[in-house]
């Protein structure tokens, strides 16, 4: 009998490793593999779809799903999770201190439609407790000119997003142009070790386990989509996939806790395992409905409230029914 080809598009992570390289087979799938960085990864499928299976920004695949957009569907796969108030960035010499100073000043990102993006403007206004409007928000490329939103946005009445295609926002936040960049990709400055350019806080470890320990929200960067006309036509084929995905995630688990050998080059990296199952639950990456729908839902509500989403969608308007749920013995 023969079987599915399936190409799928996906960056480089240890939790995917063994479905990629063939220790663990999805159920009747000849999966072929394709390894990109991430924005070139979005960038290609949103737009040309060149692939069947694909490493997708969470935040463009729900906007593209309340505008009624069908030709993609997903499996609650979620490769990339990460807290992000890691992911505010400022001049060295920045006057500003904490997030509650970003009220009133001018913050870059580099789309409004970024997944990480999303998640940090939902800190400021339910912790932090400053409205959108009271900030005033620029668009364009972290570190290259010309990057543009590539989902149309519903903004709330108030919010002011000014789009720059001649200037990046390093330029403009070297220049005092803009007080802050609030991005998912540090300033290239920043990741070759440059001191002009610093997080704002400095101890995020802290504030985000404080985050998650009032919320429950582990956020969720990125899920797989699917094009709609071949899980349509195959529709078994994304429990199968979401099944491997999960066996490979788990291997990774186990590789991260052993203790025999040092799996990854990340010192005491089976205590870190550890602490993370102390906070998270024994499984402290966990894919499908039930153990995200509290992450789920408070996207969707950020989503809508920021106009990312053109209405409020609900958890089960992202996945087909064959996935929603397991069988139970």
């Amino acid at each position: 009998m023969s079987r599915l080809p399936l190409t799928i598009a996906i960056s480089d992570y240890d939790h995917v490793r063994d479905f990629q390289d063939g220790r663990i087979e999805a159920e009747g799938i000849d999966a072929n593999f394709l390894n990109f960085q991430v924005e070139e990864i979005f960038y290609r499928f949103v737009n040309f779809r060149e692939w069947d299976v694909s490493e997708m920004s969470f935040g463009k695949y729900v906007a593209l799903k309340s505008q009624g957009d069908e030709s993609l569907t997903s499996i609650p796969v979620f490769p990339s999770r990460m807290f992000r108030l890691s992911s505010i960035f400022v001049t060295a010499d920045s006057p500003l201190r904490s997030v509650a100073d970003l009220a009133g000043k001018k913050v870059g990102v580099p789309e409004w439609a970024q997944t990480a993006a999303i998640y940090t403007r939902g800190y400021l206004v339910h912790q932090a407790g400053i409205r959108l409007d009271k900030i005033t928000w620029v668009q364009a490329g972290v570190s290259t000119p010309g990057r543009k939103e590539k989902v149309a946005l519903n903004l709330p009445d108030g919010v002011s997003l000014t789009p720059v295609a001649d200037k990046s926002l390093e330029e403009m936040l070297l220049s005092g142009e803009i007080d802050a960049i609030m991005s998912a990709h540090p300033p290239e400055i920043f990741e070759n070790g440059g001191p002009e350019i610093i997080r704002l806080v400095g101890d995020y470890q802290a504030m985000e386990e404080a985050y998650f320990q009032e919320t429950g929200i582990f956020p969720i960067m990125h899920t797989m989509a699917v094009k709609t006309d071949v899980s349509n036509a195959h529709p078994w084929m994304l429990g199968n996939l979401l099944k491997a995905f999960n066996a490979a995630k788990n291997n990774s688990v186990a590789r991260a806790h052993e203790m025999t050998a040092s799996r990854f080059p990340i010192p005491w990296a089976p205590y870190f395992a550890e602490q993370s199952a102390a906070m998270f639950g024994d499984d402290y990456w966990p894919y499908g409905i039930d153990d995200n729908r509290v992450t789920l839902d408070a996207f969707l509500q950020y989503s809508f409230e920021q106009g990312v989403c053109q209405r409020r969608l609900q958890v089960e308007d992202l996945f087909p029914k064959n996935v929603l749920s397991s069988f139970k013995v």
